[in-house]
């Protein structure tokens, strides 16, 4: 049963204002299904605005963040919970043990990573949770386009494939991790 959503995204809020209006809509989605927000701990860009909806709106938060980026991504101070961890791996092994599915918003290397990395533990056996890609005004059409041509070329196996899902809003993704 899912009841925490580990959310991958931007410690910058992009240049378009329909990625924070994604962030807000997301984390009224969580909040509505009782789910609670697992995140990367910070108070900048769309991490920032998603934590404080979710705060907002009366749901749970549990922060991860290395000492390292405490004070570069200034690390949120209001959260339900705060993990101040030694470094990265840290950060994300946590980070998926605590939550029950992955959502990739918008976001740059770090958030691709950190998608990468879920997919790839998946494929692996090493978790079964789901894992989506929140496609906010096509944000990952290539994203997407590129995993279909890598498994059309034999890179990457259709079921393997299957395990990333593609939604462009929030109500939809989540729908799809609840079945």
């Amino acid at each position: 049963m899912v009841k925490s959503i580990c959310v991958y995204c931007g410690a910058n809020a992009g240049v378009s204002p329909k990625y924070a209006e994604a962030a807000r809509a997301l984390a009224a989605q969580l909040v509505q299904r009782n789910l609670s927000l697992v995140y990367g701990g910070g108070n900048v860009g769309l991490m920032g605005i998603i934590a404080d909806e979710v705060l907002r709106l009366g749901g749970e938060v549990t922060g991860v963040i290395p000492t390292a980026l405490v004070e570069r991504e200034v690390g949120h101070t209001g959260l339900t919970r705060q993990f101040i961890v030694k470094d990265m791996h840290e950060r994300k092994a946590m980070m998926a043990q605590l939550a029950d599915g992955f959502i990739a918003m918008p976001g740059g290397m770090g958030t691709l990573e950190e998608l990468f990395e879920m997919l790839t533990w998946s494929q692996l056996g090493i978790h079964a949770k789901p894992i989506g890609l929140l496609n906010v005004d096509g944000f990952y059409d290539g994203l997407a386009g590129f995993i279909d041509h890598a498994s059309t070329q034999g890179f990457i196996r259709p079921q393997h494939a299957a395990l990333m899902m593609v939604e462009s809003e929030p109500e939809a993704l989540l729908s799809r991790f609840a079945s």
